[in-house]
């Protein structure tokens, strides 16, 4: 064979593997012309394809002057091929395999974000992707210009494109589908982590910010002592928390871990506050959208969870305002205040219905641990139905069309109210927290119980018994999954129940705050505890992935950290070793009711619950009918948020014109956050209310933010 044969055989394969990349059908968001393409390989930036046409027939295709021996050009051969696949494997992913879910998703509604030219609104005609992208051993740059190794062992790989930062992203892992690929539900398998106290505080989580202002217990308080701080820096504090407890290196480690959703929890204040309301509002958007923008980077898919309501939910710490009081569908402004977060979840949809956002936010959590006991379960499936409605009534209705809606459960002790629940809904899932640290035990029963098979002692059998009800839910209810859940088995920790709460555990706490104290029988009972929660829940977040340093330099709550489990060996590196943990447990098939997925029957549920309507005639806490209660009437702007860039106006739907609910001029209302015990004001109910006010256009009030270019990361 003559040596300059060689050479031209290795050319023509990457014509051959060019033309083949060619011929397929192309990314609505990424188009590859004749004349030049960029194909991503490791964290450089690759050639025009011009540039290596030139380089081929400079280097490759003519004659050398030096004769090469056969198993040089063999062993040429070899590392060619070799080369070539670690290009164009990872654009496979990048561009040909790229679906049409966010042309379909945006032709179930009316979005005016929605477009037939192929390129979803980032411009026309041919384009150059100057993706840079890296696997293991990677180097990555982050915005302040410092740098890490990306790790990744499981054959993940990051994607950064500043020239289509909503083009497919990364990949976590190699069994993981890629963002722009479906995700079967019952089948692919939620290895979640919950990104828990970043944008809605919790004192057990960022505890040092609480020690500053000993007075502060949530959210509300700590506020209003950082307002009165100017000195120490003010409300403003709050900000340079959004920037530094959870950073880009987070969300690789996440995708490193094996792990592939995180959950995200946000406040309703991202978007806008009422007067008298201490929260620092719109500030943490901006950084909600980097967490958007590096999920897709390293592959991981978003969980978004509205974690505060007004009035309060649940009365607990991280839902705004920890008085113990419940003012949502619940007293005299129980009503008022549900208008409010139908707002809120309504501008949310609007938001990550666009196609920009379709791929990556995949699940949208509509109220966090709404307690169904003080609510009632009328009252909470009324909301429920109604924000159904709303919802489908943005995305449209069908498989495809737009995300999968969670509610929680409430803590209902009967699961089995929770069968058929809505029967007919449009890919509604339900959110269990199975913790055994909050039933007031004294968990006599010990976890360290040596390093064997016995390890963890009767804990391991009580996580491993959860799996019986999860199964049984897939079949009456439909999709379930664990949104939080922890290695605490026992109710210590720091502020784990809340600044200046009382423990129930039978032994010294003290001992549960400092894992450099843990022996080896004690690491392998929580690694026990662990992997049998992995096993028997399937599908999960564990809460959380990060626990902030107290002010004594050290993790305080270490039973709550998976990052910490991860270094210390008390959380499994590879989750899917948990498999088996539990032995023979039940196994669900995987074949849900059509409608559960967004099948045959889907979007019926209005039909199914005539008898749930919004507002329901009655809530609980008060003894008059809800017409008589104070409502707020729908003509004020909508706040809309605001994208990246102007080419994502934060609005999917043109035809979603209604207005936002806003005060009845001259009522006299109760605080909406301390009402329970209020008098009923008279005229403010729902004749007060306008029940056709007039339409007017929406108003972005924050401030968009840019996204980084190639340079920033």
């Amino acid at each position: 064979m003559a040596s300059s044969s060689q050479p031209e055989e290795g050319y023509a394969v990457l014509q051959r593997l060019s033309t083949s990349f060619q011929d397929r059908p192309q990314s609505s968001q990424v188009s590859i012309g004749e004349s030049q393409t960029s194909v991503p390989a490791d964290s450089r930036t690759t050639l025009p394809k011009t540039e290596i046409d030139e380089y081929t027939r400079q280097y490759l295709a003519s004659p050398t002057k030096r004769k090469r021996g056969p198993v040089f050009w063999l062993s040429f051969l070899v590392a060619f091929v070799v080369v070539v696949l670690a290009i164009i494997l990872p654009v496979y992913f990048l561009v040909i395999k790229k679906d049409d879910s966010s042309s379909q998703a945006s032709s179930g509604g009316s979005g005016n974000n929605g477009t037939d030219s192929g390129n979803d609104g980032h411009g026309s005609g041919p384009s150059t992707s100057g993706a840079i992208t890296g696997g293991d051993g990677s180097e990555v740059t982050l915005e302040d210009g410092s740098k890490f190794k990306y790790s990744n062992q499981f054959g993940g790989f990051w994607v950064a494109d500043p020239s289509d930062p909503f083009g497919a992203g990364g990949k976590p892992n190699s069994w993981t589908p890629a963002l722009n690929e479906s995700w079967t539900y019952g089948k692919d398998r939620i290895n979640g982590v919950g990104l828990g106290g970043w944008f809605v505080l919790e004192p057990f989580i960022s505890p040092a910010l609480f020690q500053k202002y000993p007075d502060a217990t949530d959210e509300w308080t700590l506020s209003e002592a950082m307002a009165a701080d100017t000195a120490g820096g003010g409300l403003n504090q709050l900000e340079e928390h959004y920037k530094t407890f959870i950073i880009e290196k987070d969300f690789a480690e996440i995708a490193g871990a094996g792990l592939n959703w995180v959950r995200l929890p946000i406040p309703f204040w991202a978007i806008d506050k009422w007067d008298g309301e201490p929260f620092l509002e719109k500030v943490c958007w901006k950084y909600i959208l980097k967490a958007l923008s590096w999920a897709r980077k390293y592959g991981l898919r978003v969980n978004l969870d509205l974690h505060t309501i007004p009035g309060s939910q649940s009365g607990y710490n991280h839902s705004g305002k920890g008085s113990g009081q419940v003012n949502f569908m619940y007293g005299p402004m129980g009503v008022a205040n549900a208008q409010r977060a139908l707002n809120y979840i309504r501008i949310i949809t609007e938001f990550i219905s666009q196609p920009e956002y379709q791929d990556v936010v995949q699940m949208f959590g509509i109220m966090n641990e709404a307690v169904i006991g003080v609510i009632g379960r009328d009252a909470l499936t009324s909301f429920y139905r109604e924000v159904h409605d709303m919802i489908r009534g943005i995305t449209g209705v069908g498989e495809g069309k737009g995300f999968y809606i969670s509610i929680h459960d409430g803590f209902e002790e009967d699961m089995t109210q929770w069968d058929a629940f809505l029967a007919g809904s449009d890919r509604v899932v339900l959110d269990r927290h199975p913790y055994t640290s909050f039933s007031r035990s004294t968990f006599d029963d010990p976890i360290a119980t040596g390093t064997g098979a016995d390890a963890g002692g009767v804990w391991v059998d009580t996580a491993c018994a959860w799996a019986d009800e999860s199964v049984r839910l897939s079949g009456t209810f439909g999709f379930n999954y664990a949104g939080e859940w922890s290695n605490g088995y026992n109710d210590c920790g720091l502020f784990l129940t809340g600044v200046g709460g009382t423990q129930t555990y039978g032994g010294d706490c003290s001992a549960w705050e400092d894992a450099t104290t843990w022996d080896d029988s004690t690491k392998a009972g929580v690694a026990a505890f662990n992997a049998a929660q992995m096993d028997a829940l399937k599908d999960y977040f564990f809460w959380t992935w990060k626990i902030g340093k107290s002010a004594a330099g050290t993790v305080q709550a270490p039973l709550w950290s998976y990052q910490l489990g991860l270094e210390d060996g008390w959380i499994l590196k590879d989750p899917r070793k948990a498999k088996g943990k539990c032995g023979d447990l039940p196994e669900f098939d995987g074949d849900y009711q059509p409608y559960m997925t967004g099948g045959a029957g889907a979007g019926t549920i209005t039909a199914a619950a005539a008898g749930t309507p919004f507002p329901p005639a009655q809530i609980n806490g008060v003894d008059v009918p809800v017409t008589e209660l104070p409502q707020y009437t729908s003509t004020g702007s909508v706040h809309t948020l605001p994208g990246p860039s102007a080419t994502v106006n934060g609005w999917f739907d043109a035809q979603d014109t209604g207005l936002a609910p806003t005060p009845i001029p001259g009522c006299a209302y109760p605080d909406p956050w301390n009402a329970v015990d209020a008098a009923i004001p008279t005229g403010c109910g729902a004749d007060a209310a306008d029940p056709d006010p007039p339409t007017t256009s929406r108003t972005t009030t924050s401030v968009p933010i840019e996204t980084p270019t190639d340079e920033d990361e």
